[in-house]
């Protein structure tokens, strides 16, 4: 039965129902629900019977029929496996075991043959039973799905299955509901339980412009979500096919087993035969010759080692899958937990890739403050699309300001923005000259902290927006001979205190802009590409995890992924980086005997994710080209997953090199029994059936909810 073991884990997982089809309701998986499990029961119930009419003086045909019974019910399905692996020209060890438990019924011994296929076949059923409970922990998911959606219409609403809908749909949600697919949320306010996607603990709030997934629990208020993913593509049901494709898939552990498996059985079954030989050229008795022969041929079967591989692999991709990182293949499970070095991406990894404002700060004697400052810069921004626009527009409106309307909007290329604003002319930019104030705003886009090396985020209406991997003038002027030309040495403007504008307009501290009201500056605003909060502490643990401290790739200026590192605890910092260096960076750390795991999510962060010996994708702002090439997707952008994935492969790689000490130890302990003293056959099926449950046991305790939280 161990031989078939990876092969039904795929047909399992491939038997998950699609997002393309309906969703029945589904429980835990029930042992009789298993053929298997229903054939093992009845050659057990047969042979019980059998075993008691023949202690108790039965015929000899009553007990016989019983244990013929036993035979056929246990063994035929391993039969027909065997002799479909024998037309294939391969040794299968279904097989070496019908032909030890036929072999003992030959010889008179039933009773011990047919106790042999009873074990056997119960062995088959418990297996069975661990790889469908492995496919459980994976179907879950898609029994979160709603079976309905109500979508709003024109007429009203209507109620229609969740797999009917369309991206661009407008879907109620009620409180109390699950959500129907996964999208934005247009209006209403509530809280989201998105544990079994995200494994965030708590519920989130959700209010317009955030994501929602399908198959997460709305809270007390009513929301109106725009469909933005197709049913098939959900989050749902991309960990679904992703543990499929990775079902597939054979760890290079698995794959070395699986190349001396077969010579390993003929070996086993020349032994068993000299086994059987040896005895009888020098007079042993034919039948006791016979029964250690077949003995010999059990206890040495692979059948554990075979098993000692995929089932912790597998088990951890449904643990890493249930807490929303896609890991594709068992072979990259294995790889993750083999790094012993961390590169990290800067803008959209260890930042979140979108500016916000960090500080308002109105000069003395403008007669505005913070609040009146930040709605003067938003009214005159609201025109744009450009990122540093809408994180001033976005600061307003988290505030509740009103935004007044603009007129006469005017944005130049490289140099800011102007509007009138209640009969004032506004400008919004940085200045690196006074003089330049007569001729606008010089330059505010040209320095986006941690824009540079942004991937997909889309050009602005205002063409302020240079393409990925192009420095621009400010860059290049930073960056000269190889010597950073410090923010400071801009003059500053008439009228701004120096002390201020020193520490504002100092890139440590961001992107900052002037706001001038009639050609009179009134204030400064602070951007900043904002560190994740989770930052600090997963750099520290991968620190801990890989014995070094993680290495900072990034294509922006070195002021900006300074500041970062320091937040971070990063201390190896390697700025301006266009992708072929970051390539060869990954390389460099790998020619020097290190494995290097790189984190990423834009497009030129996929050669690195391609060249490193394992490449983990942020999936929630990742670009395309970076979730196809990396080996493993966190869904929702988490970076403490990060080490907790490492962890979990980690421990997935020490439980299969415990399984293959025990299977090791069984094998040589039983083996050694049968040559050097006197093994009964059903102690030694007994052992060897034991310890093939047992790897495969083991190997499921990653499905616990320990196993994650390591």
């Amino acid at each position: 039965m161990c031989s078939c073991i990876v092969p039904r884990v795929s047909t399992s997982l491939a038997s998950l129902p699609t997002a393309a089809g309906p969703t029945p309701p589904r429980r835990r998986t029930r042992l009789l629900a298993l053929p298997e499990a229903r054939w093992a029961l009845t050659a057990t119930v047969a042979f019980l019977a059998g075993l008691a009419c023949d202690v108790g003086g039965a015929p000899s045909w009553a007990y016989g029929i019983l244990y013929a019974v036993a035979y056929a019910a246990g063994g035929w399905e391993p039969a027909r496996e065997g002799l479909r692996a024998l037309r294939e020209k391969t040794l299968d060890v279904d097989l070496l075991m019908i032909v030890a438990a036929l072999g003992a019924a030959a010889i008179g011994q039933t009773l011990d043959g047919a106790l042999l296929i009873v074990i056997f076949a119960t062995s088959g059923a418990l297996e069975a039973l661990a790889t469908a409970r492995t496919a459980d922990s994976v179907r879950g998911l898609f029994d979160l799905a709603p079976d309905t959606a109500t979508r709003l219409t024109a007429d009203g609403e209507e109620t229609v299955p969740a797999v009917r809908l369309a991206v661009g749909d407008l879907l109620l949600v009620r409180p109390g509901e699950r959500i129907g697919a996964d999208g934005r949320v247009v209006d209403g306010v509530s809280e989201a339980d998105q544990a079994t996607i995200t494994g965030e603990p708590l519920p989130v709030v959700k209010r317009p412009g955030d994501d929602v997934f399908a198959g997460t629990l709305n809270g007390t208020g009513a929301l109106r979500v725009r469909v933005e993913r197709d049913p098939a593509d959900s989050v749902i049901a991309r960990i679904v096919t992703l543990v499929e494709e990775a079902s597939r898939t054979k760890a290079p552990t698995q794959l070395f087993i699986e190349r001396i498996e077969q010579r390993y059985a003929v070996a086993v079954v020349v032994a068993a035969l000299t086994v059987f030989a040896l005895p009888l050229a020098f007079g042993a008795d034919l039948t006791d010759a016979l029964l250690r022969a077949m003995t010999f041929m059990i206890v040495a079967s692979p059948c554990a080692v075979v098993l000692a591989t995929m089932p912790p692999l597998l088990s951890a991709i449904a643990t890493a899958g249930r807490h929303g990182v896609l890991v594709k293949s068992a072979v990259a499970m294995e790889r993750l937990g083999e790094i012993d070095t961390a590169a990290l991406d800067k803008t959209g990894t260890l930042t979140e890739g979108t500016p916000e404002v960090t500080d308002v700060s109105p000069l003395p004697g403008c007669g505005l403050d913070a609040d009146a400052l930040l709605a003067l810069a938003a009214a005159a921004e609201h025109p744009s699309e450009h990122p540093l626009a809408r994180a001033v527009v976005g600061a307003a409106r988290a505030r509740g300001l009103r935004i007044a309307p603009a007129s006469g909007f005017a944005a130049t290329p490289g140099r800011g923005v102007r509007a009138t604003v209640e009969g004032c002319v506004v400008e919004v930019g940085r200045m690196r000259d006074p003089a330049d104030r007569m001729h606008g705003v010089d330059g505010v886009r040209d320095s986006v902290d941690g824009m540079h090396d942004r991937d997909d985020v889309p050009d602005s209406a205002d063409g302020m927006h240079r393409p990925n991997g192009v420095p621009d003038s400010a860059d290049r002027r930073q960056h000269r001979d190889g010597v950073p030309e410090p923010a400071d040495r801009m003059r500053k403007p008439d009228g701004v205190p120096g002390d201020r504008m020193h520490g504002a307009l100092h890139p440590s501290a961001g992107t900052t802009v002037l706001v001038t009201r009639d050609a009179t500056p009134v204030g400064t605003l602070t951007l900043a590409d904002r560190v994740r909060p989770a930052a600090p502490a997963a750099t520290a643990a991968l620190a801990g995890l890989t014995g070094t401290t993680p290495v900072l790739l990034t294509g922006d200026n070195a002021h900006a992924a300074a500041r970062v590192a320091e937040v971070t605890g990063i201390t190896d910092v390697r700025a301006g980086l266009l992708p072929e260096d970051k390539v060869n960076a990954v390389r460099d750390l790998q020619l020097a005997g290190r494995k290097v795991l790189f984190v990423g999510d834009g497009v030129n962060d996929a050669p690195a994710l391609a060249a490193a010996h394992a490449g983990l994708a942020m999936g929630r702002a990742g670009s395309d080209l970076a979730l196809e090439t990396a080996d493993a997707v966190i869904v929702r952008d988490d970076l403490t997953a990060v080490p907790a994935v490492v962890r979990l492969s980690r421990t997935a790689r020490r439980l299969v090199r415990q399984n293959l000490v025990i299977a090791g130890t069984f094998i040589t302990g039983l083996v050694l029994w049968d040559l050097v003293g006197h093994l009964p056959l059903p102690l030694g099926v007994a052992g060897h059936e034991g310890s093939t449950v047992l790897v495969g046991l083991n190997g499921l305790r990653l499905l616990r909810e320990r196993a994650w939280q390591g």
